[in-house]
């Protein structure tokens, strides 16, 4: 028995078959360069390795070759139960997972005003997907979900509130699925309480976010309407004076599509540097680049400034989280992100943190009184645990 989760992109869908009792991911795949003459569909299922290059004309006939290649390897898609599929924008309506209708899908394209980088996409997946299995049920696993019961002082911006209302702004925070999951293995690794524990989570892959987790409830986050705010990221801004915006606007000219693309894909690491990748970005440090040396500076700037903002909200602080991509595998961020707070009882071990593991793992020292981890993130699995539990309710 398996769960299909189908995490659908502007022009790449990510699946994976997850047994959700043992967690075991069956089969994983990738549909890529979907529109491109040489898209590609790569499948892993079970050790073995398959991958078809050919034009993919749209999301629809990306899915319907990947189901072709699962048939084809001798994959068993009756034995599918449900597909969990990741959505990024809920808004105020959806903060659950949720049962797919035709109602429910119209829902999720109606908010793509909140997210139009992210909600269009995942409903293309939502319709090939329901195509291709119109018999199992299709659970909809929203980012936005854990954040949805922020306090309202974190929640609220300060502007007109017959505004915000009108428009539904608020901050509802985004890589919840990973934030949630990530704060509950930290007590399980732990053996600790959940309820008993004040959490930072930091979520570092090319989009990245931090939170605040007081017994396991979100109290803070740093995006916010959308996944723009926060943190520097790959190719996103993260936090900027709105003056900028206007400023661009009056002074440059830009349309609010220019300014929309500059924010979103030509800012963070890459508007800084030119590359967003953190092993580029290493190398050209390494090479001297002031450019690289300065966008790696903002980066660890932004971070530090929240981590701080956090172990100041939370009052009390257990333990401290890395997990994404970066979060994982960049052993300088980790280093320089907490370099000289042994004075707020947070002190790095330098050879647990040089470890590379795929698993869970401490890496402050034993005299540290905050324990400080690296916890790899699993959204894939969260979201095939979610969709099961739902369909068996």
């Amino acid at each position: 028995m398996s769960i299909l989760v189908v995490n659908s992109g502007s022009s790449s869908v990510k699946f994976q078959l997850v047994e959700p009792g043992s967690g075991e991911s069956v089969a994983t795949g990738l549909v890529e360069r979907i529109g491109e003459s040489d898209g590609r569909v790569e499948l892993d299922y079970r050790g073995e390795s398959v991958e078809r290059i050919e034009h993919i004309d749209d999301h629809g006939a990306g899915l319907a070759l990947a189901f072709e290649m699962l048939a084809d390897a001798g994959v068993e898609l009756e034995s599918v139960t449900a597909v969990g599929h990741r959505v990024v924008h809920g808004g105020t309506v959806f903060y659950r997972p949720t049962i797919i209708d035709d109602a429910v899908v119209q829902q999720i394209s109606d908010l793509s005003s909140l997210a139009p980088l992210h909600n269009p996409p995942n409903v293309l997946g939502i319709e090939v997907a329901r195509k291709q299995l119109p018999n199992v049920p299709h659970v909809a696993v929203f980012d936005t979900a854990f954040f949805h019961s922020l306090p309202d002082a974190a929640a609220t911006y300060a502007i007109d509130a017959t505004v915000a209302a009108e428009h539904d702004i608020r901050r509802y925070g985004f890589h919840g699925t990973s934030h949630h999951y990530v704060s509950d293995q930290v007590a399980q690794f732990l053996e600790r309480d959940l309820a008993e524990l004040n959490q930072i989570v930091l979520h570092l892959g090319n989009g990245a976010s931090a939170s605040a987790v007081a017994g396991g409830k979100a109290v803070d986050t740093s995006m916010g309407l959308t996944p723009l705010e926060g943190l520097v990221m790959g190719t996103r801004s993260g936090d900027i004076d709105p003056g900028v915006i206007l400023h661009l606007r009056r002074s440059a000219g830009m349309s609010v599509d220019d300014i929309d693309a500059l924010l979103n894909r030509r800012s963070g690491l890459i508007g800084l540097s030119g590359v967003n990748d953190f092993r580029q970005l290493q190398q050209r440090i390494d090479d001297g680049d002031a450019s690289a040396r300065l966008a790696y500076d903002v980066y660890i700037h932004r971070l530090r400034k929240y981590i701080g903002a956090y172990m100041i909200g939370l009052g009390r602080l257990d333990a401290i989280t890395f997990t994404a991509g970066v979060g994982e595998n960049a052993a300088a961020v980790r280093a320089d992100a907490l370099a000289n707070l042994e004075g707020f009882g947070i002190e790095i071990d330098p050879e647990r943190n040089a470890l590379r593991s795929k698993q869970a793992r401490v890496i402050s020292t034993d005299s540290s009184t905050v324990t400080v981890l690296v916890v790899p993130t699993n959204e894939e699995l969260a979201i095939a645990r979610a969709a099961d539990s739902l369909v068996r309710s």
